[in-house]
């Protein structure tokens, strides 16, 4: 197993990589990096295709695969927090997978180290442990995008210099 590091947008990475992060078993997908997988894969609607009529109980602990992409279920609940030990089957899962379709290539943020708040040491020594006897390149992606500014309006001075047209 290789494991690096690369400041580069993880859906930059081209197709031949697959992709990896965390999700609750409710699929809710509403913040963070899980949004942006929603926004750019449709990623909630596949899974409740493909995985809906199982039990959120019974997902937790399983890399549920959407195209080149492993959504790790590590938790049941959006508003719950991953134990290190789900984190864990979930990437147990996703490895049997990857080693049963020869894939070679794995990009992913820091998972559970986001709104998740999980330790990157801790999760870093998990990921090199369940990988260890495998040749896959891993590829962390430490890139944050850039904050959205808010466009400021003060609607109070737009309305008093509207009125003060219409009377003048």
């Amino acid at each position: 197993m290789q494991l690096k590091y690369m400041d580069i947008d993880l859906f930059t990475f081209p197709r031949t990589y697959c992709l990896c992060h965390c999700i609750s078993a409710d699929f809710a997908l509403g913040a963070g990096i899980a949004k942006r997988f929603d926004e750019i894969y449709k990623m909630r609607f596949k899974l409740f295709n493909r995985y809906g009529k199982t039990s959120e109980t019974m997902r937790v602990g399983q890399a549920l695969r959407v195209d080149n992409v492993f959504n790790l279920v590590t938790k049941e609940r959006y508003f719950h927090k991953p134990t290190y030990e789900d984190l864990k089957k979930c990437l147990t899962d996703m490895k049997k997978q990857i080693q049963d379709l020869e894939i070679t290539e794995l990009a992913m943020p820091k998972i559970g180290c986001g709104l998740d708040k999980l330790d990157w040491n801790k999760v870093e020594s998990i990921i090199k442990n369940v990988f260890a006897d495998t040749e896959i390149e891993i590829t962390v992606s430490t890139y944050t995008p850039p904050r959205k500014e808010k466009q400021w309006t003060n609607t109070n001075t737009a309305r008093t210099e509207k009125s003060t047209m219409q009377n003048g």
